[in-house]
């Protein structure tokens, strides 16, 4: 099977909720107002909590204590409010599955790791809506959970303590594509935007040249998060090409400060998307 087939697999069994498609509705609705989204939004109190926790959080660092769904939308915005949405469904949406429990908290611990590292640096340097970069890392690798699904014996085989054949390289080598273009194909499936499947698609094209800043810094993040947790003896450059972070004016200070601010974080967004996974740290 290809990457969209694998996909297609699991459509019946990681879908996201009824709710999810009316505030997506909402959102693409140019004449809906605040309000509109903000009842939707109320009917599920876990999911008006998760939202309000998060806009809370350091996530944001707003002035002020945001106490209602309504003021949320109004001072972090629509696509903001649409980003926390899609966390918080995302995360529900694979509780319901027959994967290992460990393995599952671990899976989500790397994600929120690799969201908080995107985040840090897309801050630092001065990208845009830097918030939005978190649901990039967050939602970066959900094939590997496709996968671990429909072929455990394959996601076996994919795994690699090898340097010299990184993750993704026996990803190819083991199914013919990534765990993150089957990833994508997913986010396709649940009709997300562009600009979210874009970056999650090109996540392994080294040439920066060929792809945009939420690509490379998608890059940069999860090999420091697989260094972190495959080759804890190696040094980064042996995933990451220097010239690569120049390209980018990131240095050492900055990855330092980028796994301090994830070390520093991590618990408190674990506790808001997966609870389980923060009680085991």
């Amino acid at each position: 099977m290809n990457a969209s087939e694998y996909a297609n697999q699991v459509s019946d069994i990681f879908v996201l909720s009824d709710s999810f498609l009316r505030i997506k509705e909402l959102i693409d609705d140019e004449s809906s107002t605040i309000d509109d989204i903000s009842e939707v939004i109320l009917i599920d109190p876990a999911l008006a909590g998760s939202i309000l926790k998060l806009a809370n959080s350091s996530l944001f660092n707003f002035q002020g204590k945001i106490d209602t769904v309504s003021k949320a939308v109004l001072v972090l915005g629509i696509i903001e409010i649409y980003n926390l949405v899609v966390a918080y469904f995302v995360t529900k949406a694979f509780k319901s599955n027959n994967l290992n429990n460990k393995y599952y908290e671990s899976f989500w611990e790397r994600s929120v790791d690799c969201a908080l590292l995107m985040k840090f640096l897309g801050c630092t340097l001065g990208v845009s809506n830097a918030e939005r970069l978190f649901i990039l890392g967050l939602m970066h690798n959900l094939g590997e959970l496709v996968i671990n699904q429909v072929s455990p014996e394959k996601m076996m085989q994919c795994q690699s303590d090898d340097i010299n054949c990184l993750p993704w390289g026996k990803q190819q080598q083991v199914l013919n594509f990534t765990f993150g273009e089957c990833s994508a194909e997913l986010l396709k499936l649940w009709q997300l935007p562009y600009n979210l499947v874009a970056p999650i698609r090109n996540q392994d094209e080294a040439n920066f040249e060929q792809t945009n800043i939420e690509s490379q810094l998608l890059y940069i993040a999860k090999r420091l998060i697989t260094k972190d947790t495959f080759f804890k003896d190696e040094d980064y450059t042996r995933l990451i090409d220097p010239q690569q972070l120049s390209d980018l004016n990131i240095d050492d200070d900055i990855l330092a400060s980028a796994i301090d601010y994830c070390n520093l974080e991590r618990l408190s967004i674990l506790s808001i998307l997966n609870p389980s996974a923060a009680m085991i740290n």
